[in-house]
């Protein structure tokens, strides 16, 4: 079980050592580095692929007191140098793609690309008339979350989030039980999450200075809300690119894994 101590904190790392350039791999709220488990075995034909859990997330230390996304990115910035793979490839998924957006305009020099899918930027939309209301929608279930997070549940926000937020009514008893432990260890982080004032915003003047090729992905049976926000960073960084996945959701690399390691790839291939 490899913990480094990463930034003042101790982080719970898998590398694979495989021969290639660095690609860093970026998980969503309520996850571990098990999220890439699929994926990463592929993805190490081509890379040296480093998968972590986040502070506060799984097998990494959870820290006492509030955290904030600015100390996500600075744990990306600190795991990058502190195994010496800048400048490397990265690739995140859901909150993990903000963190990755933000190092890219903040520590450029650590990137050679990287790989954006469905960053929840909420704020980007919340005065789009048409996925505006839906976007509100989904703050109402998130709020009904945080309350069970907050009064000590949890196992009942896990389900909730699940059922109500990220995969539909009755989807809960579905998930195998490792998948479930591990929404449920993580519900205290998540909830520290949502209440940083950070979270589901970003500066698009500071998006537009990203110098570093971007991918930025979505998939057609996501929420509508991810479409938009991903045209909106698409359209606000220069040259990138913008893939949709067909059939899937929020997490390709589980659902879809032969295809999102075929678009990092490729992707990765021309910017290598």
């Amino acid at each position: 079980m490899p913990i480094e101590k990463i930034n003042g904190v101790g982080i719970r790392y898998e590398d694979t050592g495989t021969p290639g350039p660095p690609l860093v791999l970026v998980h969503g709220s309520w996850g571990s580095h098990h999220n890439w488990d699929l994926v990463a075995p592929l993805l190490a034909g081509s890379f040296r692929v480093i998968s972590y859990d986040r502070r506060g997330h799984s097998e990494s230390e959870r820290l006492p007191g509030p955290g904030s996304i600015h100390e996500d990115v600075a744990d990306l910035a600190a795991l990058i140098e502190h195994f010496e793979l800048a400048p490397a490839y990265v690739a995140g998924n859901s909150f993990g793609a903000i963190i990755t957006l933000r190092l890219a305009f903040t520590r450029p020099e650590l990137l050679k690309a990287f790989a954006c899918h469905e960053p929840p930027l909420v704020a980007l939309i919340d005065d789009d008339p048409k996925v505006g209301p839906i976007a509100a929608e989904v703050g109402r279930r998130l709020a009904a979350v945080v309350e069970k997070l907050a009064a000590g549940d949890d196992a009942g926000g896990a389900r909730l989030f699940v059922e109500t937020v990220a995969m539909g009514p009755g989807m809960w008893d579905k998930l195998p039980p490792a998948l479930q432990n591990t929404f449920v260890e993580n519900g205290p982080t998540y909830l520290d999450e949502c209440r940083d004032p950070d979270q589901l915003s970003v500066d698009l003047e500071k998006v537009r200075t990203i110098v570093n090729p971007a991918l930025i992905t979505h998939g057609d049976t996501s929420p509508p809300m991810f479409p938009a926000i991903a045209a909106i960073v698409a359209s606000s960084i220069p040259d990138a690119e913008e893939i949709l996945f067909p059939g899937a959701g929020h997490v390709p690399h589980t659902t879809h894994p032969n295809e999102y390691v075929g678009a990092l790839t490729a992707f990765f291939a021309k910017h290598s």
